[in-house]
C-alpha cells in the first residue's frame, strides 16, 4: 500500500455549496472520495487527509472560477499546484468510462483519472491583488454593459408601440439629449404642447447639447402623428423610468471605467501595453486579466494560439492544409486582440497599412482584421518581452 501511495491525483468536481473530491493512485483505484462543503473548515480537513495519504499529490479542478476560489486559495496557501481540465475534456473522457451514471462523485474520479494519464493541462495560479481587482471590474462592467443594452432594447419596443416616428428619430445608445428628452416628454400631444422654444429652453437647462435640432428633430416626429394608441399613459411613464435608469445607469459606468483606468495603471507594464495603437486602459485591463501570468508563455506563437488567432490543421490521407479555425481558445484574449485591432485602423499607421494591404490580397474585413491581430500578438509579446513601449520606427539594431 505504501508503495502505491507514493503519487496520487485527486480530481475536484467543484461547486457552490460543496465539492467532491476523489483520490486515485497510480494504476487508476480510488483511494479516497468524498463531499466537502464549500467551507474553510472542511476544505483543510479534507486537505490534511490526502496529503497525509502522500507527499506527492497532483490536483486537478474542472471550474477555474468564483465557485472554485477559496478552495484554490487554500491549496496555494499550503503549497500545491492545481491544473485545470476543461469541461468537455471530463464531458468527453466520461465516455470511456464504464457506465452511463452521472454524479459529482464520477466526475470527479473521471477528472482525477484524465489528469492522471495526462500531464499536459494549464496549471492554475491564484491571481495577484492587481489582477484579482482587474477580473472583478471588468466582469461588473460587461454585466452593467448587459444590462444597458437590455434596457435599451426595452425602451424602444415600448416607445415604439406608442410613439413610433420619435423612436426612429434618435439612436439612443449614443444620444445622452434623446434620453433626457423622454424622461418628461414621450407622447406626441405633449412635445407639440410645449413647442420648439420651450422644449429648447428645457433641454438648454440640463446641458444638452444641440438642443435646438435635438427639440427640432422631436417637433418634426411629433407632427406626424396626431392619433392615440391604446395604453399611451402606462407606456409613456415606463418609457420615462427607463431612460432615467439608463441615464443612471450611464454614470455608473463612466464611473466604473475611471476605477478600471486607475486600477490598470499601477500596472508595471501598463505603459507597454497602452502603448500599442488600439489599446486603451480598458481592453489593456481585459488582457491582463485575460492573459494571465505572460511568463507562461514561451513565445508569441503561444499568446497568439491562446486567443485563438493561429489555425489548427485538419489533413488525413492526401488532404493536406485544411485549416480551421480552432475550437479550444480563450474567447475573451481573442476579443481584446480583435476589437484592439480593429480600432487601430481608424488611423494612419502601419496597422492600417497592413490592414489594407491585407484586403487588397482578397481577404474580407474579418479575415484582414483576424491577420493584422494576428500580427499585433507578436508585437504586443516582444514589447512586453523586451520591456518597451511602442514607437512606429523600429528600434536600431545595435553591433554585437
Amino acid at each position: 500500500m505504501a508503495e502505491q501511495l507514493t503519487r496520487l491525483w485527486v480530481g475536484i468536481d467543484a461547486g457552490k455549496a460543496h465539492h467532491w473530491l476523489a483520490a486515485v493512485n497510480e494504476t487508476g483505484a480510488t483511494i479516497w472520495s468524498k463531499k466537502v462543503p464549500n467551507d474553510e473548515s472542511a476544505i483543510l480537513t479534507a486537505l490534511g487527509e490526502i496529503l497525509a495519504l502522500s507527499d506527492q499529490v497532483h490536483w486537478a479542478v474542472d471550474i477555474a472560477g468564483t465557485a472554485s476560489a477559496l478552495l484554490l486559495a487554500l491549496l496555494a496557501a499550503h503549497g500545491q499546484k492545481a491544473v485545470y481540465v476543461p469541461g468537455r475534456t471530463v464531458n468527453r473522457m466520461s465516455g470511456s468510462y464504464r457506465g452511463e451514471a452521472k454524479t459529482d462523485a464520477r466526475d470527479a474520479y473521471v477528472i482525477a483519472d484524465t489528469a492522471r494519464l495526462r500531464w499536459d493541462f494549464a496549471s492554475i495560479d491564484v491571481p495577484a491583488q492587481l489582477a484579482a481587482d482587474l477580473a472583478l471590474l471588468t466582469a461588473h462592467r460587461t454585466d452593467l454593459i448587459a444590462d444597458r443594452v437590455r434596457m435599451l432594447n426595452r425602451l424602444r419596443d415600448v416607445l415604439t408601440g406608442i410613439f413610433p416616428a420619435l423612436e426612429r428619430a434618435f439612436d439612443y445608445a449614443d444620444h445622452k439629449g434623446a434620453l433626457i428628452l423622454l424622461t418628461r416628454h414621450q407622447t406626441p400631444a405633449a412635445i407639440r404642447r410645449h413647442g420648439q422654444t420651450r422644449l429648447t429652453a428645457w433641454l438648454k437647462a440640463r446641458n444638452v447639447r444641440n438642443s435646438d435640432a435635438v427639440a427640432a428633430t422631436a417637433l418634426q416626429a411629433a407632427r406626424t402623428q396626431h392619433v392615440t394608441l391604446p395604453g399611451q399613459d402606462v407606456a409613456a411613464s415606463i418609457v420615462a423610468e427607463i431612460a432615467t435608469q439608463v441615464l443612471a445607469l450611464d454614470g455608473r459606468l463612466k464611473h466604473i471605467d475611471q476605477q478600471i483606468r486607475r486600477t490598470f495603471r499601477t500596472h508595471p507594464q501598463a505603459h507597454i501595453i497602452e502603448s500599442l495603437p488600439g489599446m486603451g486602459p480598458i481592453l489593456g485591463a481585459e488582457f491582463i486579466v485575460a492573459a494571465g501570468d505572460l511568463s507562461t508563455y514561451a513565445n508569441a506563437g503561444h499568446l497568439a494560439s491562446a486567443a485563438g488567432l493561429v489555425p489548427v490543421p485538419r489533413d488525413s490521407g492526401r488532404r493536406t492544409g485544411n485549416l480551421h479555425r480552432p475550437k479550444r481558445y480563450s474567447r475573451r484574449l481573442r476579443r481584446v486582440f480583435y476589437l484592439s485591432a480593429q480600432t487601430s485602423i481608424i488611423r494612419e499607421g502601419p496597422n492600417r497599412e497592413y490592414y489594407l494591404k491585407k484586403r487588397g490580397e482578397g481577404c474580407k474585413h474579418v479575415q484582414a482584421i483576424i491577420a493584422l491581430a494576428r500580427r499585433r500578438a507578436n508585437v504586443l509579446w516582444a514589447l512586453l518581452r523586451d520591456g518597451r513601449a511602442f514607437t512606429f520606427h523600429p528600434p536600431v539594431a545595435e553591433a554585437a
